[in-house]
């Protein structure tokens, strides 16, 4: 008796389902990094955006102390007519002075002096105020710049941009120094300088605000 085996030889297999599945995995992996790098991104735009507003909110740290410094420089000095007299602070430059008591003030605004290139105003202690750390630890510099073309020249002759009369905001009436100040010394009507004070506030992750308010 004799037995016949069959044996059936199958196809070779040529590897084309391993191929497009390499093909799919590589695809999968590079949208996968392309997800993961999309939401560091974000997170970092997120949080550049959150210490941004954080410096810009601690600028009225700046802004309050330089009007604090004007209005204690203005009490201290009330028999010095500002007028004529060289004598009074606000008519002197100590912002380029920094063993002076009034470092970070500029009688004149120059125009072509930066305050944000790092070419003009360096924001360090000779050509700024001192230092102040807020409540958040952002770092607060300020400027004051009477808005004046003469330097280092009593307000009369130093060609200032001047504060105009008592005007009415809905009601609210909005005085002046002179309607405020009493005694020797005090503005009169037309001859208070308009104030610019710059601050600048440093965060963390190297973020920089510049806040700019007009007193007078």
């Amino acid at each position: 008796m004799s037995y016949h085996s069959t044996i059936s030889h199958g196809n070779k297999q040529r590897g084309v389902v391993l191929f497009f599945t390499l093909i799919a995995l590589l695809a999968m992996s590079l949208a996968a990094v392309a997800l993961i790098r999309s939401v560091d991104t974000s997170t970092l735009i997120a949080g550049n955006l959150a210490f941004k507003q954080s410096a810009t909110n601690a600028g009225d740290t700046g802004t309050e102390a330089a009007v604090a410094w004007l209005a204690n420089t203005e009490a201290a000095f009330l028999g010095t007519n500002v007028l004529n007299d060289m004598a009074h602070p606000f008519n002197t430059t100590g912002g380029l002075n920094p063993s002076n008591l009034n470092a970070g003030y500029y009688s004149n605004a120059d125009p072509t002096v930066s305050l944000t290139d790092g070419t003009g105003i360096l924001w360090n202690d000779a050509d700024s105020s001192p230092e102040i750390v807020s409540s958040t630890g952002n770092k607060v510099r300020y400027v004051i710049q009477r808005m004046c073309r003469v330097i280092n020249t009593p307000v009369q002759n130093a060609q200032c941009l001047f504060s105009g009369a008592t005007e009415d905001k809905n009601g609210q009436s909005i005085p002046l120094p002179q309607d405020i100040c009493q005694g020797a010394g005090c503005p009169v009507a037309g001859q208070t300088p308009q104030i610019r004070i710059t601050t600048r506030v440093e965060c963390f992750n190297n973020t920089f605000s510049y806040i700019q308010a007009f007193v007078y």
